[in-house]
């Protein structure tokens, strides 16, 4: 197979439907582009919603983008959990949801530093193995605490047994997990911004420059990435509109 090409430069921002994988996302980019390309951070196939996928050189520049935090709007089945903590697991058994006061004190307690299982269903390494697959054999482990930050969770809707929340929380912090501390399993997920990047810009077909997309970023993000190395996309990206304007 031969390498895949360093252009074209930049970020895309797509709105990633439920049922595929963001490696379809990833591929179906690549396909289109001839660019090697990479993701910045994963959804699950049930999940919706803002994917940010690097082209070209761009790829390079991954690091100043996977830490970004994340918003979220999932809506919650709070009357059973399940395997998964979403509503593609097993479910377990039926119990009364948390009623008004109870179940702010719950929201109360999952705001800020959070640590929390991560779900069985995950793509974490268990024995050198990943998570999911160990959980779709019916092998049964002790998942790992991770610790994230929840920095916003509101209460937008409430109706008997659901709730719909939004959320803004640290890179690496599992939704579903919140989910099962309450009692239930996500019904619906849609990833609604990542950093200063907003789902209402996704558009496939755009790809971002990355000199502009850099620009958005705190100087914290852009420090991931060694300047040497942000200078050579740049560079190699001004050339390219150079030889553009030329031709």
């Amino acid at each position: 197979m031969p390498p895949r090409a360093p252009s074209p430069v930049g970020v895309v921002l797509a709105d990633k439907p439920p049922g595929p994988s963001s490696f379809a996302i990833v591929s179906a980019l690549r396909r289109t582009t001839g660019a090697r390309t990479g993701h910045t951070g994963t959804l699950d196939p049930f999940a919706s919603g803002l994917l940010l996928l690097l082209s070209g050189l761009a790829t390079r520049l991954a690091p100043c983008f996977v830490g970004l935090d994340k918003r979220y709007l999932t809506e919650l089945d709070l009357t059973r959990t399940t395997s998964t903590g979403d509503s593609e697991g097993e479910p377990g058994d039926e119990h009364e949801p948390l009623q008004a006061g109870a179940l702010e004190a719950a929201l109360e307690r999952l705001r800020g530093e959070v640590e929390l299982p991560i779900p069985a269903a995950s793509a974490v390494r268990i024995g050198g193995e990943r998570a999911y697959r160990l959980a779709r054999r019916g092998v049964e482990v002790t998942m790992p605490l991770r610790r994230s930050q929840v920095y916003e969770l509101e209460l937008l809707a409430s109706e008997p047994g659901r709730v719909t929340l939004a959320l803004r929380v640290s890179s690496g912090t599992y939704v579903r997990a919140l989910a099962t501390a309450l009692g239930g399993h996500c019904v619906s997920l849609r990833r609604t911004a990542v950093g200063p990047f907003r789902l209402e810009e996704a558009d496939p077909e755009r790809i971002v420059p990355a000199a502009l997309a850099l620009a958005r970023l705190e100087p914290a993000a852009l420090a991931r990435v060694p300047e040497a190395v942000r200078a050579r996309v740049l560079d190699f990206e001004t050339q390219l509109a150079g030889d553009g304007e030329a031709a």
